[in-house]
């Protein structure tokens, strides 16, 4: 298993259980996230700079061939604003660093997957269910479950394509990003007024992404692709 984005929050937390289930794992992230949360021992590693246009290419080339699944846990948000304050710049890069870094990395791993192989990428609830100041990255999210989608008719029967759709997670993503900044910020959201608003009276943690990831490249899935599955706690019902 290859996990784009695995020294995060959730990242960290889907390489324990992996192993635990007996996967081999390797992961890419940033060189500034490898840093601040090296890996476990067994568990390869590669890093990439965001400045290097080949960089991302370059990381996952280096996983080799013969990979069985592709996590992609990569994702970029920008403070919150709302979609007319967006300057040009501010919009490419929200899009650039979701919905791009999605297709480059699924173009790249696509020819070094085992038949049979899987690939789970990360989208939003922000992608199906508007709230304000998240455009660009609600944009972006509903891009990569088209993408999924897309994906997941093109490759198939071959490899499955399916993503997951969380909510809000209590990792460093909402205090700034893994690797970027201070991870012990306060959070750019209220846990407590969240919480009271989801039939489930809780927040996120990894652990509640990373399980059903791991069924989405699991066996158990095995008739399973182009589905996006929310993880929200009832916060958006479909």
């Amino acid at each position: 298993m290859l996990i784009l984005g695995g020294a995060g929050g959730i990242g960290r937390c889907l390489v324990e259980m992996a192993r635990d289930r007996g996967w081999q794992v390797a992961i890419a992230d940033l060189e500034t996230s490898l840093e601040r949360h090296p890996v476990p021992e067994g568990v390869t590693a590669c890093g990439f700079a965001l400045a290097d246009p080949k960089g991302l290419d370059n990381a996952l080339e280096s996983a080799g061939a013969g990979l069985d699944a592709f996590v992609n846990l990569a994702g970029y948000a920008a403070p919150s604003a709302p979609l007319a304050a967006i300057d040009d710049q501010g919009w490419d890069e929200v899009i650039s660093g979701n919905l791009g870094t999605a297709f480059r990395a699924a173009r790249a791993v696509a020819p070094r997957l085992r038949e049979g192989g899987a690939i789970v990428n990360t989208g939003s609830g922000l992608g199906s269910h508007a709230r304000p100041g998240y455009g660009a990255y609600a944009v972006a999210k509903a891009g990569i479950a088209a993408l999924t989608r897309q994906l997941a008719t093109e490759m198939s029967p071959h490899i499955r394509v399916n993503c997951v759709a969380p909510a809000a997670v209590d990792t460093a993503f909402l205090r700034g990003g893994t690797g970027h900044g201070d991870e012990t910020a306060p959070p750019r959201l209220d846990f407590e007024a969240y919480a009271a608003g989801n039939p489930m009276r809780r927040l996120a943690v990894p652990k509640d992404v990373a399980g059903p990831i791991l069924f989405l490249t699991s066996p158990d899935s095995a008739y399973i692709t182009g589905q996006t599955l929310h993880v929200n706690g009832g916060a958006y019902m479909t």
